[in-house]
């Protein structure tokens, strides 16, 4: 801002000199001045763009770690509540949100500020009403453009981002079920309903990209007045000899130079909002309250012998319906036992609890008499090996896949392990062995391959405690017969809980445990529970075995 002083220096030097020899020094001396402040405007914004080259990433760094741990803090029905893809593009959202927002203020906005006081100064200096017209105008335009922000914030920004989550969550959900689309032959109804979901978010966009234009048409106008006014004024100032050409050519420069600033505020503030709409989703999940928390001064899980016990448990998933209700259960250390029932029954439902997936309403669940939920939960998940129903394994290899439930396995043991597991065969037919990718959640495996690779995830964790989901669901006759030695080696001086629809892989444990509507009907072993005519075990068993027959 200092530079077209020093030419308003040299123009009015030149439009009065009379003898070109004294008058040169001057301008050669003020000509320096001008290429000074270039140089040392350069050298400033330089220190300025390397100083955030060294600090925004590591910020940004900082938002991600920060958004990544807040997510994985949350509960297992946080993740039911919401698609994968939006949780994505809202972290990615706010990322770029803070990189523009703080773009905005440190290249934008304090240099407008800077800017339009030295230039409101100068105009002052000159002649009071010039001053005071711009900066009138400019408190005008600066207040009526936040009031134009606010407005399209609320009414344009806020509802487009919704739209777009949206719009991601359905391009999400329809990419993870590519394979159902083209099973039931529905892209074109698929399609139908994206594309009433763009079809949205492009009216919302068009509404908001319409009123900024309003906006900045509202904007040219009010400058032209204002630079007629200013001019002309300037005009009959210098015919009345109270400025000079280079007080004149000041003043255009710094009009012209506020104008630039202020269109580019306009815009800006705009844009500022925007971006704080794009971070608003992932802020309310930031403050989103975790609802399964360690209670403070938590200690870590003592496990010696694996003892469970479920002492008056309530449970809900909603407040409308109670689920489970004053449930007593206790299960020895080592002791194997099934859950069994129809589905909806509650049997996955006391594994979740155990794991501290959810919390209960009433009652408590003890693991050798430490109550769960004053223990921390890596401490509790960590002495806990679960084998799902379906596993889900990471876009990772295979070495990777089975180490994860010990990361500090070595690579021998991982083998060790996944022969234990019998998936060794199957892996070292593959290209690149231990070292395969399974691609994303391990579609490149079959579903009995997945399992048994998570079978040798839970051999090489070693826990005392064991929860297996119908472990052998998804396995043929001769693998269901390996995986039930391995599961047996598995299950060896621990205590398991197996949850079963196919009732001859649990003929042999310790206890059954028949679960309906959230309580247990009766328990007993396989030979006990057949001896009662009235006892649903028998049925189930029956019905089953008819099955096999026919």
């Amino acid at each position: 801002m200092l530079s077209p002083f020093f030419m308003k220096m040299i123009i009015d030097e030149m439009s009065v000199a009379t003898n070109l020899e004294n008058t040169l020094p001057y301008l050669l001396w003020f000509l320096a001045a001008v290429i000074t402040t270039d140089i040392f405007g350069n050298i400033a914004w330089r220190t300025v763009g390397y100083s955030i080259c060294a600090l925004q990433p590591k910020v940004m760094m900082n938002v991600m770690n920060e958004c990544f741990n807040t997510l994985h803090k949350h509960s297992f029905g946080f993740f039911n509540d919401n698609f994968t893809g939006s949780l994505v593009k809202k972290v990615n959202r706010f990322v770029l949100a803070f990189e523009g927002i703080s773009d905005l203020i440190i290249y934008d906005f304090l240099p407008i500020f800077i800017r339009s006081t030295i230039a409101i100064s100068v105009l002052f200096y000159l002649n009071w009403l010039l001053g005071l017209s711009l900066l009138l105008w400019t408190l005008l335009f600066i207040g009526g453009n936040y009031i134009f922000a606010m407005y399209k914030l609320k009414h344009y920004d806020i509802p487009k981002v919704k739209t777009d989550s949206k719009l991601n969550a359905q391009l999400a959900d329809s990419i993870t079920n590519h394979g159902n689309i083209k099973l039931f032959a529905n892209q074109e109804l698929e399609s139908q309903s994206f594309r009433q979901i763009s079809r949205n978010w492009q009216e919302k966009t068009i509404k908001s990209w319409f009123f900024s234009q309003h906006v900045e048409l509202l904007q040219s106008i009010t400058m032209t007045i204002l630079n007629f006014f200013i001019l002309f004024t300037a005009i009959r100032l210098w015919t009345g000899k109270q400025l000079t050409v280079g007080d004149f050519a000041l003043i255009q420069y710094y009009l012209m130079d506020l104008f630039r600033q202020l269109w580019e505020f306009g815009r800006n503030i705009r844009r500022f909002y925007e971006y704080i709409a794009d971070a608003q989703e992932m802020i309310r999940i930031i403050n989103l309250p975790v609802k399964i928390v360690d209670q403070p001064n938590a200690k870590k899980l003592n496990l010696k012998y694996g003892k469970i016990e479920f002492r008056i448990v309530d449970f809900t998933y909603n407040e409308d319906q109670q689920f489970i209700n004053n449930l007593n259960l206790k299960i020895k250390a080592g002791e194997k036992v099934a859950l069994i029932g129809p589905s909806g029954g509650g049997k996955s439902t006391l594994t979740k609890l155990v794991l501290r997936l959810f919390d209960v309403q009433k009652g408590q669940i003890l693991i050798d008499g430490q109550d769960i939920s004053k223990v921390t939960q890596e401490s509790l998940r960590r002495n806990i090996a679960l084998v799902p129903q379906d596993p889900v394994l990471f876009h990772r290899s295979l070495m990777d896949n089975i180490r994860y439930g010990n990361p500090d396995a070595c690579d021998k043991a991982v083998i060790m392990a996944a022969k234990k597991a019998h998936c060794d065969e199957f892996i070292r037919k593959l290209p690149q062995a231990y070292n395969t990718h399974v691609g994303e959640r391990g579609v490149l495996l079959s579903g009995g391959e997945r399992q048994r690779i998570a079978i040798a995830r839970a051999i090489l964790k070693n826990a005392k405690i064991l929860i297996l989901d119908e472990a052998s669901s998804n396995l043929d006759s001769e693998s269901e017969h390996l995986i039930q030695k391995a599961i047996a080696e598995l299950t060896h001086n621990k205590t398991s809980v197996i949850i079963a629809h196919r009732l001859s892989t649990i003929v042999n444990v310790d206890r059954i445990i028949v679960i309906e509507n959230g309580s247990i009907k009766e328990e007993g072993s396989h030979k006990i529970l057949l001896q009662n005519k009235n006892s649903l075990y028998k049925q189930l068993w029956e019905r089953q075995m008819a099955d096999y027959l026919n």
